[in-house]
């Protein structure tokens, strides 16, 4: 059996090298606070770990002309902690901080959460429902890419052996807009979603939907981006009949499994009354910012 190594790399490029180079497993750490904690169960193994905390632009919030750029292993304590970004993805942040408890908020990056790939992670269907675009960094430079296409599965990415998340970016809001998201869990805090649903929408002067995203989580082997449940909304102000269709978009777009939180039936029909309710507050903060 090889050794663990551990690197800490203080450029991008050294990073990306040690990654190519590897021999065996190779795993990017960011906050850790998944990583370490499956190490330490003997359910991963790897070779190299590649701490990516002193890399530049890793860490932070920054804002120009309404976009939002968060660096990679930014803390869910430095999301919560934002006022702008608060302002602006309501919904975002208050996914990113139902991530485990307060001290493990210090350590949990959204690139943790995105990369761990588990279909119930929180952050993830709030970043889909945002439009977040994903900054990964290669062999062969700097490429984008939506949120919703970087998991491929339980546990697999889309990301080469050699890639890693940089960045997020999130899009300027028009007046308006915002989001929210919603979970289910048994228990009062700090579990695994049983259910989770990202909504983000703009309406006009009237009230009207004219743009609008839904994303589900844990209802399928990888996050759901439910187009038919924001087809549902656009063009309508939030009137009984648009969440019975918000609702039943949403659980036709399920394709779950029954395990010790949840039945299929169960989650599915969750699914559709989380997507009612997070619509319903995502209409209310965009009524409010106008």
């Amino acid at each position: 059996m090889s050794a663990l190594s551990y690197a800490a790399p203080s450029t991008v490029q050294d990073a990306i090298g040690l990654l190519s180079g590897a021999k065996g497993i190779a795993k990017v750490m960011s906050g850790g606070t998944d990583l370490l904690v499956q190490m330490k169960m003997g359910r991963l193994k790897a070779d190299l770990i590649v701490d990516t905390k002193k890399l530049p632009g890793i860490f932070g919030i920054t804002e120009s002309a309404g976009v939002f750029t968060i660096g990679a292993a930014t803390s869910g304590a430095q999301l919560g902690e934002h006022e702008g970004l608060k302002a602006a993805w309501p919904g975002v942040v208050e996914a990113a901080n139902l991530i485990g408890s307060t001290q493990v908020q210090g350590r949990a990056s959204l690139a943790g959460n995105l990369c761990n790939a588990s279909p119930a992670a929180d952050s993830v269907p709030a970043m889909i429902a945002a439009g977040a675009v994903a900054v990964i960094v290669g062999p062969n430079g700097q490429r984008e890419a939506p949120v919703e296409t970087i998991v491929v599965g339980p546990g697999r990415t889309s990301l080469a052996k050699d890639e890693f998340i940089l960045q997020f970016r999130l899009p300027a809001r028009p007046a308006r807009s915002s989001d929210a998201y919603l979970r289910f869990i048994p228990r009062t805090e700090m579990d695994i979603a049983v259910v989770g649903c990202g909504v983000s929408v703009t309406l006009d002067a009237q009230g009207v939907c004219t743009a609008a995203r839904v994303a589900l989580g844990a209802v399928a082997p990888t996050q759901v981006l439910v187009t038919a449940a924001a087809n549902a909304l656009i063009g309508h102000t939030l009137d009984t009949a648009t969440l019975a269709a918000v609702d039943a978009a949403a659980r036709a777009a399920c394709n779950p499994i029954t395990d010790k939180r949840g039945t299929i039936d169960f989650r599915i029909k969750i699914a559709g009354v989380l997507a009612r309710r997070a619509a319903k507050i995502a209409y209310d903060r965009a009524g409010a910012r106008a």
